[in-house]
Parts: C-alpha cells; structure tokens; sequence
C-alpha cells in the first residue's frame, strides 16, 4: 500500500542512461536547460556518467504538478533519441512494476 504523506512531498521520473558518454551527457543537459518543458516547478537533477555507473536524470515535481511532469518526460524522451540514446528504464512514482523499459 502507498503510504499518502509520501506522495504529498516532491516526486521523481527516473531515467537510467547506460552507455552514455560524458560528452553525449553535456550535450543532452544543455539542451534540456534551454528547453522551456523543464522550467519550474519541475526540476531535472543529474548524476553524470562515471566508470561503471550509468548517467541518470531524474525529473523532480510535486504531485499537482504531475500532468506537466508527464509532459516533460515524453519531452525528454525525445531529447533523449535526437542524441542516439536508448533509455534502459524509467521510473516512475505511484506506477506498479519497475518501471518502463526502453524508449
């Protein structure tokens, strides 16, 4: 069962981004910084790539802010293909499984 004061604090859209270099990295940030679909109240945090750890972005938003956040994760997702990147998975906040696979 979902615990209700968990979702009423701010919530993430995780991608995990296997097979990234730092470089495709950069380039997939700024263009996510210049994109107005990631403007506040969204947040987009980022863990870059490092040796044997995948890079991953996480889209952080409040649960009345969740339509927008949907929209922007299938704005990412676009970013994401423009850069040749298949995402390995998703997850997202309050849906059953581990999330989506693929892209």
């Amino acid at each position: 069962m979902t615990d209700p004061a968990a979702l009423s604090g701010p919530q993430g859209i995780a991608f995990s981004l296997a097979g990234v270099d730092e470089l495709t990295f950069v380039r997939i940030l700024r263009d996510v910084v210049e994109d107005a679909a990631f403007a506040r109240p969204l947040r987009l945090e980022a863990q870059e790539p490092r040796a044997g750890v995948p890079g991953r972005l996480t889209l952080v938003f409040w649960p009345q802010e969740r339509t927008r956040a949907v929209a922007a994760m299938q704005r990412l997702k676009t970013v994401l293909l423009r850069h040749g990147v298949q995402v390995d998975s998703i997850h997202i906040p309050g849906e059953a499984g581990p999330g989506l696979k693929g892209a």
